[in-house]
């Protein structure tokens, strides 16, 4: 019997939670994400349960302990519970009626194995009793321990369900897969089989997920072979990988940054493509055109941030297939720090006006482009 040992297991008012429930007849487990980063040694950001309860009377039972109940997703069975401002996610068991790619149709169940049998893989059909005994319906701890990523069933049948799936598929190889395992064959041959699904989902949904597979420490594997198999071109045309390994080489320990990694890429406007944020689109597209650009460090540093300006040199060497700068962050220094030396005052008021604004830039370009060398009455005298 494997057993979970965890501090969000143990905590006090996790258990309270679990004993409301207990004792209003429910059984009740934690599923999914948190069992199966807690036995591989990692954090839990979620908090998922399930219950053969029925989601009214979750609702009736937390609130007569005087637990806060949300519907916020009752009609497939989801209520969230907030017991001291932390959330807990209950879901009741259900198994799929019909599906369309997109969505499911679920009725309730009483089942943990129809519950499990629905999900996407081995490793996420993991569930732990709040005293920790971990239940495996499907046979998934050997594939965790293995970090195998493993449909459940066949995958051809969890991907017409579901035609996330295939990118979920690559995201969880990425962040949980054994690389010496390579990739699953059957895995791979569905996901090629069914590349006409993928136009079906919200460009906001592959937009999601193309994100967390960017954020894992080495994406570089499974995007290389999301385009082989061509899932990539349909994610995102005009893309290409190349510079993407290169890129994470010269990352060398640095924070994964998704943005940086996207822009690699290349290909068509995210925004458009992948529905990202105007913050994140404007983001790659910086990266994109300071990258291909020739300006130097310093003058990156000064006109954006310094971090800005090295995921643009990251890139751009990326690009080129070169080393980083010897001095890059000597000069990233001085870019950040230089303060340029006029004001509006300086000028005035000899220069007034729209004049001004446009002699103040000419000077400002001048002076960047001495690598901030020009003092304030050499570019003064340029006036």
């Amino acid at each position: 019997m494997t057993v979970l040992r965890t501090d969000w297991l143990e905590d006090p008012d996790t258990q309270h939670v679990c004993k409301v429930l207990k004792d209003g007849g429910a059984d009740v487990y934690f599923v999914g994400g948190c069992v199966r980063n807690a036995l591989l040694g990692a954090g839990a950001s979620d908090l998922d349960l399930c219950t053969n309860m029925r989601p009214e009377r979750v609702i009736d039972v937390a609130e007569t302990a005087g637990i806060r109940a949300i519907p916020t997703g009752i009609d497939h069975g989801t209520v969230t519970l907030v017991h001291k401002s932390v959330p807990y996610e209950i879901t009741t068991f259900r198994r799929d009626v019909a599906t369309d790619g997109r969505r499911a149709v679920v009725a309730f169940s009483d089942c943990i194995k129809e519950d499990a049998a629905r999900r996407d893989f081995t490793m996420n059909a993991l569930y732990a009793r709040p005293d920790g005994e971990v239940v495996d319906p499907l046979d998934g701890l050997p594939d965790l321990v293995a970090r195998r990523v493993r449909f459940i069933g066949t995958a051809e049948n969890r991907i017409r369900e579901d035609y996330l799936r295939s990118l979920r598929y690559f995201r969880f190889h990425a962040w949980y897969g054994n690389a010496d395992l390579g990739f699953d064959p059957d895995a791979l041959s569905a996901i090629a089989g069914n590349l006409d699904g993928i136009p079906s989902l919200s460009r906001e949904r592959v937009g999601q997920e193309l994100v967390k597979l960017l954020a894992a420490p080495d994406p570089a594997p499974a995007i290389a072979v999301m385009r082989q198999i061509g899932l990539l071109s349909v994610i995102l045309p005009g893309s290409d990988d190349r510079a993407l390994a290169p890129l994470i080489h010269l990352e060398a320990g640095m924070p994964p940054e998704p943005m940086r990694r996207l822009a690699a890429l290349g290909g068509e406007d995210p925004r458009e493509a992948l529905r990202l944020s105007k913050a994140q689109a404007n983001m790659v597209q910086l990266l994109r055109t300071e990258a291909t650009g020739s300006t130097a460090p310093a003058a990156l540093a000064y006109m954006y941030d310094q971090s800005v300006a090295r995921d643009a040199m990251l890139l751009r060497s990326a690009l080129l297939e070169m080393p980083l700068p010897p001095m890059l962050e000597t000069e990233l220094n001085a870019g950040a720090q230089a303060v340029f030396p006029l004001t509006a005052q300086d000028l005035m008021p000899d220069v007034q006006g729209p004049a001004l604004g446009v002699a103040l830039k000419r000077l400002k370009s001048d002076w960047i482009a001495s690598g901030f060398s020009l003092d304030k009455d050499t570019l003064l005298k340029r006036l």
